[in-house]
């Protein structure tokens, strides 16, 4: 790394020493990858051929634990000794391997959609390790948008440097209504022609990349050396912009090079400041972890050929981590019900993939039986443990719960405080998530107590590798308010002129909601009586069945989960079309 990627080598070295290994490997791996396909020995379909050698080669040395390639075995090395979910190296190669034939991008967001595949993964394996080593990197929903414009900031000034490179290959790595907009014909620059208008163009370039890299929002509540890596790093890619406006037309053949004395000036006291963080918290790495990858992550991908899951995020049960630094450790099977009921029989075909709950009715529970209506919060947080694990029991891939809304802020500030208390009590106890349930929040940070943003975070995090249930939380959520913010993306991004008015279209438009990965919702279920959704995922809910029942929420448990999900494989979803002939009612036990 020192020699092929310097930049990034010594924004490495800020790191803790502990984990410096670990991040050269991981962009060692996607480096070789890069090398491989942008070879100019052998053609683009031998060039992918040898990548596809190469990562097969790399996941059987996942499962075996070792490796006679150095830059795999440091691979191998930092997913076990971690607790890595290896995936999204796997997913970039992917991406890498469509790039052998080359690639022509049409406008900003096919660009930025690209890169983020390619370099995403990365970064967020970073904050992983971090995070493992016990220091924390947290993202707010409010920054998320704004750490995915930092790598963009990232990569372009990356494209600027590489420009020289890329066109000896014939590669033009810029949106190519970016060029239109500034009348510049692609063989000029491909054919190194520095004309007004390519200098024009450049010099946008480069103050869209500033403009992206300048997110000072970022390093707001971090822990002082992920926030002074942060700013390094902007500083260390601005003088690299400097470089290249100072190249003039020599950029069209020549790589800009930032000087060694401005390299020095940034870095120099990042080093110093780092340095002294370090020795006040020192973090040491675990151990050599035994032994090879197992559970869900060790299994063939899908589409590679080799295998894959079944689609509804089922698990054996013996995968996953917690994400103690190196920490594997089983994932626990759901508990059984303490009457015994087992879970009914339904096809794999008939089964909803995500299921959403308005779980509603704890209050009135309380109230009804001369209790605080705090208590129907806590009796309701039972309930719902129980649901989690009937949801595992049957093999559903997405359940959605409706903890607290926007409107909620309307009750009375006691019930509300308390309702938070037992919140964070809830999610900081491991019982649902020594289980293969993965966490995710919806929802915003404004308002909410501080350590209930933290833990929910924190298990958002810890429990990412997970492949068994996705167990999204809706905490301070406002659908209404979710549209809005997508809308307003859109409109920031068509005033960048990165995308057109009218290329917005129902998929562009869900891309740029606060959850894109949300799948739609198959069935809605609202307890309490009531027979309205209130404001729950009005765009993903859109062809969703619904299932209304009268009991509060604290008297359900997993048994009537099943009876939803049964009486949704007797409803036909038919989504426009004729219908058909009705299904047959799923098995009970």
């Amino acid at each position: 790394m020192r020699t092929t990627s310097p930049a990034e080598y010594a924004l490495m070295a800020l790191m803790p020493p502990a984990l410096r290994p670990a991040c050269w490997a991981l962009w060692a791996a996607l480096r070789t990858g890069d090398d491989l396909i942008d070879s100019t020995d052998g053609d683009a379909t031998e060039r992918a051929a040898r990548l596809s050698r190469w990562t097969d080669a790399l996941e059987a040395d996942l499962r075996r634990g070792t490796s006679d390639d150095p830059v795999r075995l440091a691979v191998v090395d930092t997913v076990l000794r971690w607790g890595l979910d290896p995936e999204g190296i796997f997913s970039s190669f992917d991406t890498v391997r469509e790039d052998a034939a080359g690639r022509r991008l049409e406008t900003w967001a096919e660009w930025s959609s690209w890169v983020r595949s390619t370099n995403m993964s990365w970064a967020e394996q970073c904050r992983t390790l971090l995070d493992r080593a016990g220091v924390a990197m947290p993202l707010r929903w409010e920054q998320i948008e704004g750490f995915s414009r930092f790598l963009d900031g990232m990569y372009l000034t990356d494209t600027l440097v590489d420009l020289p490179t890329d066109l000896e290959r014939g590669d033009l790595l810029v949106p190519m209504a970016e060029l239109a907009r500034f009348d510049v014909a692609p063989d000029d620059v491909l054919g190194r022609r520095w004309t007004p208008e390519l200098r024009a163009l450049v010099g946008e370039l480069t103050a869209r990349a500033r403009g992206w890299l300048d997110q000072p929002g970022l390093t707001a509540g971090l822990h002082p050396v992920p926030a002074i890596l942060l700013r390094t790093t902007t500083g260390l890619f601005h003088a690299r912009l400097r470089a290249v406006e100072r190249s003039g037309a020599a950029l069209l053949r020549r790589t800009p090079r930032v000087s060694a004395v401005a390299q020095w000036r940034v870095l120099a006291p990042a080093r110093a400041r780092a340095a002294v963080a370090w020795r006040l918290v020192p973090i040491s790495a675990p151990p050599p972890a035994a032994g090879a990858l197992t559970g869900a992550s060790a299994e063939a991908r899908p589409g590679s050929g080799r295998g894959g899951s079944d689609g509804h995020g089922g698990t054996d049960g013996h995968g996953g981590t917690d994400g103690r630094p190196g920490g594997a450790r089983p994932v626990l099977p759901p508990k059984p019900h303490p009457s015994g009921a087992r879970p009914p029989l339904i096809d794999a075909d008939r089964m909803p993939g995500h299921v959403a709950v308005i779980a509603d009715g704890n209050g009135r529970w309380a109230t009804e039986r001369g209790l605080p209506r705090h208590e129907g919060h806590r009796a309701g947080a039972a309930a719902l443990r129980d649901i989690v694990h009937g949801a595992l029991e049957i093999g559903l891939g997405h359940l959605t719960v409706y903890a607290f809304s926007t409107e909620n802020w309307r009750r009375p500030a006691g019930e509300v405080s308390e309702l938070f208390r037992t919140m964070c009590a809830e999610l900081a106890e491991d019982e649902l998530f020594d289980h293969d349930v993965r966490l995710c929040w919806a929802g915003r940070p404004d308002n909410l107590p501080t350590e209930l943003v933290e833990v929910l975070e924190h298990r958002q995090r810890t429990t990412q590798d997970r492949s068994g249930l996705t167990f999204t939380l809706c905490v301070n959520y406002g659908g209404r308010a979710e549209l809005a913010d997508a809308a307003g993306e859109l409109a920031r991004a068509a005033v960048a002129g990165e995308i057109a008015p009218a290329q917005v279209s129902e998929h562009l438009f869900a891309r740029h909601l606060p959850r894109p990965q949300l799948p739609d919702v198959d069935l809605l279920w609202r307890t309490g009586g009531d027979h309205r959704i209130s404001n729950f995922l009005p765009w993903q809910s859109s062809y969703a069945e619904l299932h209304f029942t009268d009991e509060y929420w604290p008297q359900v448990d997993r048994r009537d989960l099943w009876r939803a999900v049964t009486a949704y494989t007797a409803r036909q979803r038919r989504l426009g079309a004729a219908p058909t002939t009705e299904p047959e009612p799923a098995e009970q036990h």
